[in-house]
């Protein structure tokens, strides 16, 4: 990304809905403006369909209805790097690049969703499970809202 002082504890960190989240560097690929998103019609809820994304299909994923919150309104994705393919996440907004150090341990972004959201999305993509365990929710930064 070429952003001085990134290191592999480094992390994006997006705002969905009253939720803070920390997205390992690492996984990002980049953050873009939302898409037109296709639905895939029956499946999992927070699967909203797939975004032709640089001339490749790849699945969007709700991460507002994934972490069981309310959206304010999708105003950027930001795809990650699963293991062999990528996925685009929904956030309402993008924050700032920090270091993980800086924030202390965290609870893991995925320890929010049920058990059952965790085996579907493990049939869809093994490697975006990895993502959302190595993403962590926050707490309030600079006066942000508090967590749910």
């Amino acid at each position: 990304m070429g952003v001085k002082g990134l290191d592999d504890r480094s992390v994006l960190i997006a705002k969905v809905g009253t939720l803070m989240c920390a997205i390992p560097i690492a996984h990002v690929v980049e953050t873009m403006r939302p898409l037109p998103v296709e639905p895939l019609g029956r499946g999992a809820a927070y699967v909203r369909g797939v975004a032709i994304i640089r001339g490749t299909p790849t699945v969007v994923i709700d991460t507002a209805n994934l972490l069981a919150t309310t959206s304010a309104g999708t105003k950027r994705f930001v795809v990650v790097r699963t293991a062999e393919r990528k996925a685009a996440l929904m956030v309402d907004e993008v924050i700032d690049i920090r270091s993980l150090g800086e924030l202390g341990r965290l609870p893991p972004l995925i320890a929010s969703a049920s058990g059952e959201t965790i085996a579907a999305i493990g049939s869809i993509d093994a490697g975006l499970i990895v993502v959302l365990e190595a993403a962590r929710l926050l707490p309030p930064i600079d006066g942000e809202e508090a967590l749910a």
